[in-house]
């Protein structure tokens, strides 16, 4: 999600009372069908430097047709899609005609003698009774004002249909215009969306009883406390997130929002808030707090970092409204921006993970809302008729898997929420369902509808919420991810499958942290596979630990060349990345282990002990390792008296050879790369189990859609890690490397005193690091290599 450049308008009543309505022509708010949001496809005409410039569009029906209605959808206007149109024409005439150059003509709606209500959201639809003709033209005679620039002014469309017999007889004709002249198909005459285009959705049939469900148990579980981190890049990157969430916000920052919709007095002295990432999302900075905050305090006791997240929960509880209401917005200003999905989604997980940090208040709250929300009269337009609608989901799929979940959590989520569609064209890995996905930019925010459809499998056993979330995890694998894992695809451009773009954005970490917790759930459902968990490692070391500033903040994009932004984007300022890398970081001791009922998986290499229960005994394991930077790993058990335990220790698909593990310093087993040795024995105190895992390096050719003739890029990873090549390069291409690719390997030599950096023999000016130490140089991770 891209931060909008805002401009502050008046207010909206007076722009209303403005404006002249021509009889016949404007349709009176609240008559009209809605577009569903983010019509951000269509017909934009070249921008006027005048009001008064003239401009028009035409469709060829390829016959002439008994014309019915022409129906206009107005494009949506970022980000204030729920206050005006962009560029719908203020004054226009709608015409048909037998010649395409209109020279005789027969009117349909003449909107040109005053000017046309901004129609923002609605549909217009003018009748032609009586009216024939081969083409239908629609003439803007006075152009909108683009809102954030002066003497620039618009005429843009979403979607014209002309009906004819109850029938669309513009769908798939060409169309042509007055600057361009024929410009062939369009998306102004596309087909309707596969919901269709209003923005209401509201289907019971596709509730299930809850007497019909058949839950679906995990095989494992995550563990939510008795992991410690005894050092380690874990450990520093914890301490930095607590150390982060207290010196960012104040409370009182937290709160702000909250208050305003409470008409409660908020103290002076406090920093301006961002007007978009805090006030259009207003709320959602006090969810990241807790996210972060509840996380940490799982594994952590840190007094001050419970104190203010007690002190967050409580100011919420002050501003509550009798009928749960909690939402630091008003309930009237759900549509606004991007609150409806987006923020309830921040202020819900923030409040779980409060509730699993033990504060008494949070499971109520949230309980007290959900009541409200699962019956509140907003619901048929939360997916369609706001930006990132279909976030919301996965708040409420995860609040019915809370210790105050309800049936209803999840009903309300299959009822205004589940896409039939989608699934359909996710359990067939159709790539259009991620990159041309119909109803709103696509990109990673797509990720947390198949976490949420994938609740929706574990809590009905419904096959087909398993099938889409495996489709879409397997088309986000194939396709969308780059080497090193970040996510290749983000919003407001095109990203083809495989397109692996370089220059554009992508790898946003708030992506990467969706796709952890996706990866999470199937490694719970599906322990012994262990790709899962791979996708996690390479998640945490080469976007978590890369996007991470110290204790300073968070950015934004895991760029793989050039320079990274450590401009204010992302720093401190509560953008979606950083309140999702809050999460992630704070959450990182989860990773390392699961837990079976008859044992324990090692998942991650990290220094860590982790304290269990089983068969009556709390079994402790210590993991004593300096991985990455070295390979050896040694897991020592602590016993109160001898036990049957499986301990299934993870041996990556990145492991150059098998594994051969030691028990008590003897042989025992032979772990082979993308799967779990299981070492199913009786267990005594002091028991250790110790294994060298073998990295070695591995070369990718970059294969994405800015391949060069005559340059091949490559990408090299040293087990789990991505590289970077840093030194003298040009920020936009990169260097070369004169070696065969196949030579490079051999070339690379171990800095003394600098673990994972790497020299490159006959290359004094460029060396190999681990692309999440770099800080302000110039790098890149696909440098050219080839001879000279």
């Amino acid at each position: 999600m891209v931060k909008r450049t805002m401009v502050i308008t008046g207010l909206l009543g007076l722009f209303w009372s403005s404006v002249a309505m021509a009889a016949g022509c404007a349709v009176k708010p609240g008559e009209a069908e809605r577009v569903a949001f983010r019509t951000w496809t269509g017909y934009e005409a070249k921008p006027a430097a005048r009001a008064d410039e003239v401009r028009w569009v035409q469709v060829d029906l390829g016959a002439s047709r008994a014309i019915d209605a022409v129906k206009l959808y107005p494009m949506m206007s970022v980000p204030f899609a729920n206050e005006r149109s962009a560029g719908f024409p203020v004054r226009f005439r709608i015409e048909a005609s037998e010649d395409p150059e209109f020279k005789t003509a027969v009117m349909i709606a003449d909107c040109t003698g005053a000017d046309y209500l901004d129609p923002i959201t609605e549909i217009g639809v003018f009748s032609a009774p009586g009216v024939k003709g081969r083409y239908v033209r629609l003439t803007a005679t006075r152009l909108r004002p683009q809102f954030d620039k002066a003497n620039v002014y618009l005429f843009a469309l979403a979607k014209l249909d002309v009906l004819s017999g109850g029938k669309d007889v513009a769908e798939g004709r060409p169309i042509t215009d007055s600057i361009n002249g024929n410009l062939g198909k369009h998306p102004l005459t596309r087909p309707p969306r596969p919901m269709g285009e209003a923005d209401i959705t509201n289907n019971p049939h596709n509730v299930i009883p809850a007497r019909d469900w058949k839950p679906v148990a995990y095989r494992a579980s995550a563990p939510t406390k008795g992991v410690s981190l005894d050092g380690g890049l874990f450990k520093t990157a914890v301490e930095n997130i607590i150390s982060h969430l207290l010196n960012s916000f104040t409370v009182d920052e937290l709160l702000r929002q909250f208050r305003q919709r409470a008409g409660k007095p908020n103290p002076p002295g406090m920093r301006r808030p961002d007007p978009f990432w805090e006030e259009d999302l207003a709320g959602s900075n006090a969810g990241r707090f807790l996210m972060g905050a509840g996380n940490a305090l799982q594994w952590v006791d840190h007094p001050e970092l419970r104190r203010r997240m007690n002190q967050v929960v409580d100011g919420i509880e002050e501003c509550r409204l009798p009928d749960g209401y909690i939402m630091a917005y008003p309930k009237d200003a759900i549509f606004g921006s991007d609150r409806a999905g987006y923020t309830r989604t921040w202020v819900t997980l923030g409040l779980i993970d409060a509730g699993h940090a033990g504060n008494a208040k949070a499971f109520p709250l949230l309980r007290g809302f959900y009541d409200w929300f699962n019956e509140c009269p907003y619901l048929p337009r939360l997916l369609r008729g706001v930006d990132f609608g279909e976030v919301g989901m996965v708040a409420s799929t995860q609040m019915y898997f809370t210790p105050a979940g309800k049936p209803e959590d999840l009903q309300v989520a299959q009822q205004y929420f589940q896409e039939n569609y989608w699934l359909e064209q996710l359990a067939k890995r159709e790539d259009e369902a991620i990159w041309q996905y119909p109803y709103d930019r696509p990109h990673n925010y797509l990720i947390p509808s198949l976490e949420a459809y994938l609740d929706l499998y574990r809590a009905t056993g419904g096959q087909r919420y398993l099938d889409a979330s495996l489709g879409g995890w397997q088309l986000y694998h194939d396709k969308w991810e780059h080497v090193g894992g970040s996510i290749a695809i983000c919003e407001f451009d095109i990203y083809p499958p495989r397109s692996y773009y370089l220059h554009k954005h992508t790898g946003e970490l708030c992506g990467s942290a969706f796709w952890t917790r996706l990866n999470q759930r199937f490694h719970l459902l599906y322990p012994e596979q262990e790709k899962y968990v791979n996708e996690i490692e390479k998640s945490i070391y080469n976007v978590g630990l890369a996007n991470q500033v110290g204790s300073k903040g968070i950015i934004y994009h895991a760029d793989l060349v050039g320079r990274k932004n450590f401009d204010r984007t992302g720093i401190a300022i509560n953008t979606c990345c950083e309140g999702q890398g809050t999460r992630l970081y704070s959450s990182l001791p989860e990773y390392i282990y699961s837990i079976a009922a008859d044992g324990l998986y090692v998942n991650l290499f990290e220094a860590s002990t982790i304290t269990w229960q089983q068969a009556g005994q709390s079994p402790q394991l210590k993991m004593l390792t300096r991985f990455p930077f070295k390979p050896d790993v040694q897991l020592r058990l602590s016993l109160a008296q001898p036990m049957r335990s499986k301990i299934r220790v993870r041996i990556p698909t990145w492991a150059a050879t098998e594994i051969p593990i030691l028990v008590n310093g003897t042989p025992a087993a032979t772990g082979k790369p993308g799967s779990y040795q299981t070492l199913d024995r009786t267990w005594s105190d002091g028991d250790t189990i110790s294994f060298v895992l073998p990295v070695d390096f591995r070369l990718t050719q970059y294969l994405g859609l800015e391949r060069v003739p005559g340059q091949e890029r490559y990408a090299l990873e040293y087990g789990p890690i991505l590289l970077a090549l840093v030194g003298p390069m040009d920020e936009r291409e990169g260097t070369r490397i004169a070696s065969l690719p196949e030579n490079l390997v051999k070339r690379l030599k171990p800095k003394v005193g600098q673990p994972l950096h790497f020299s490159i023999d006959g290359d004094a000016e460029h060396e190999y690091m681990p692309y999440w130490e770099v800080t302000d140089q110039v790098f890149t991770c696909y440098p050219i290599i080839g001879n000279p």
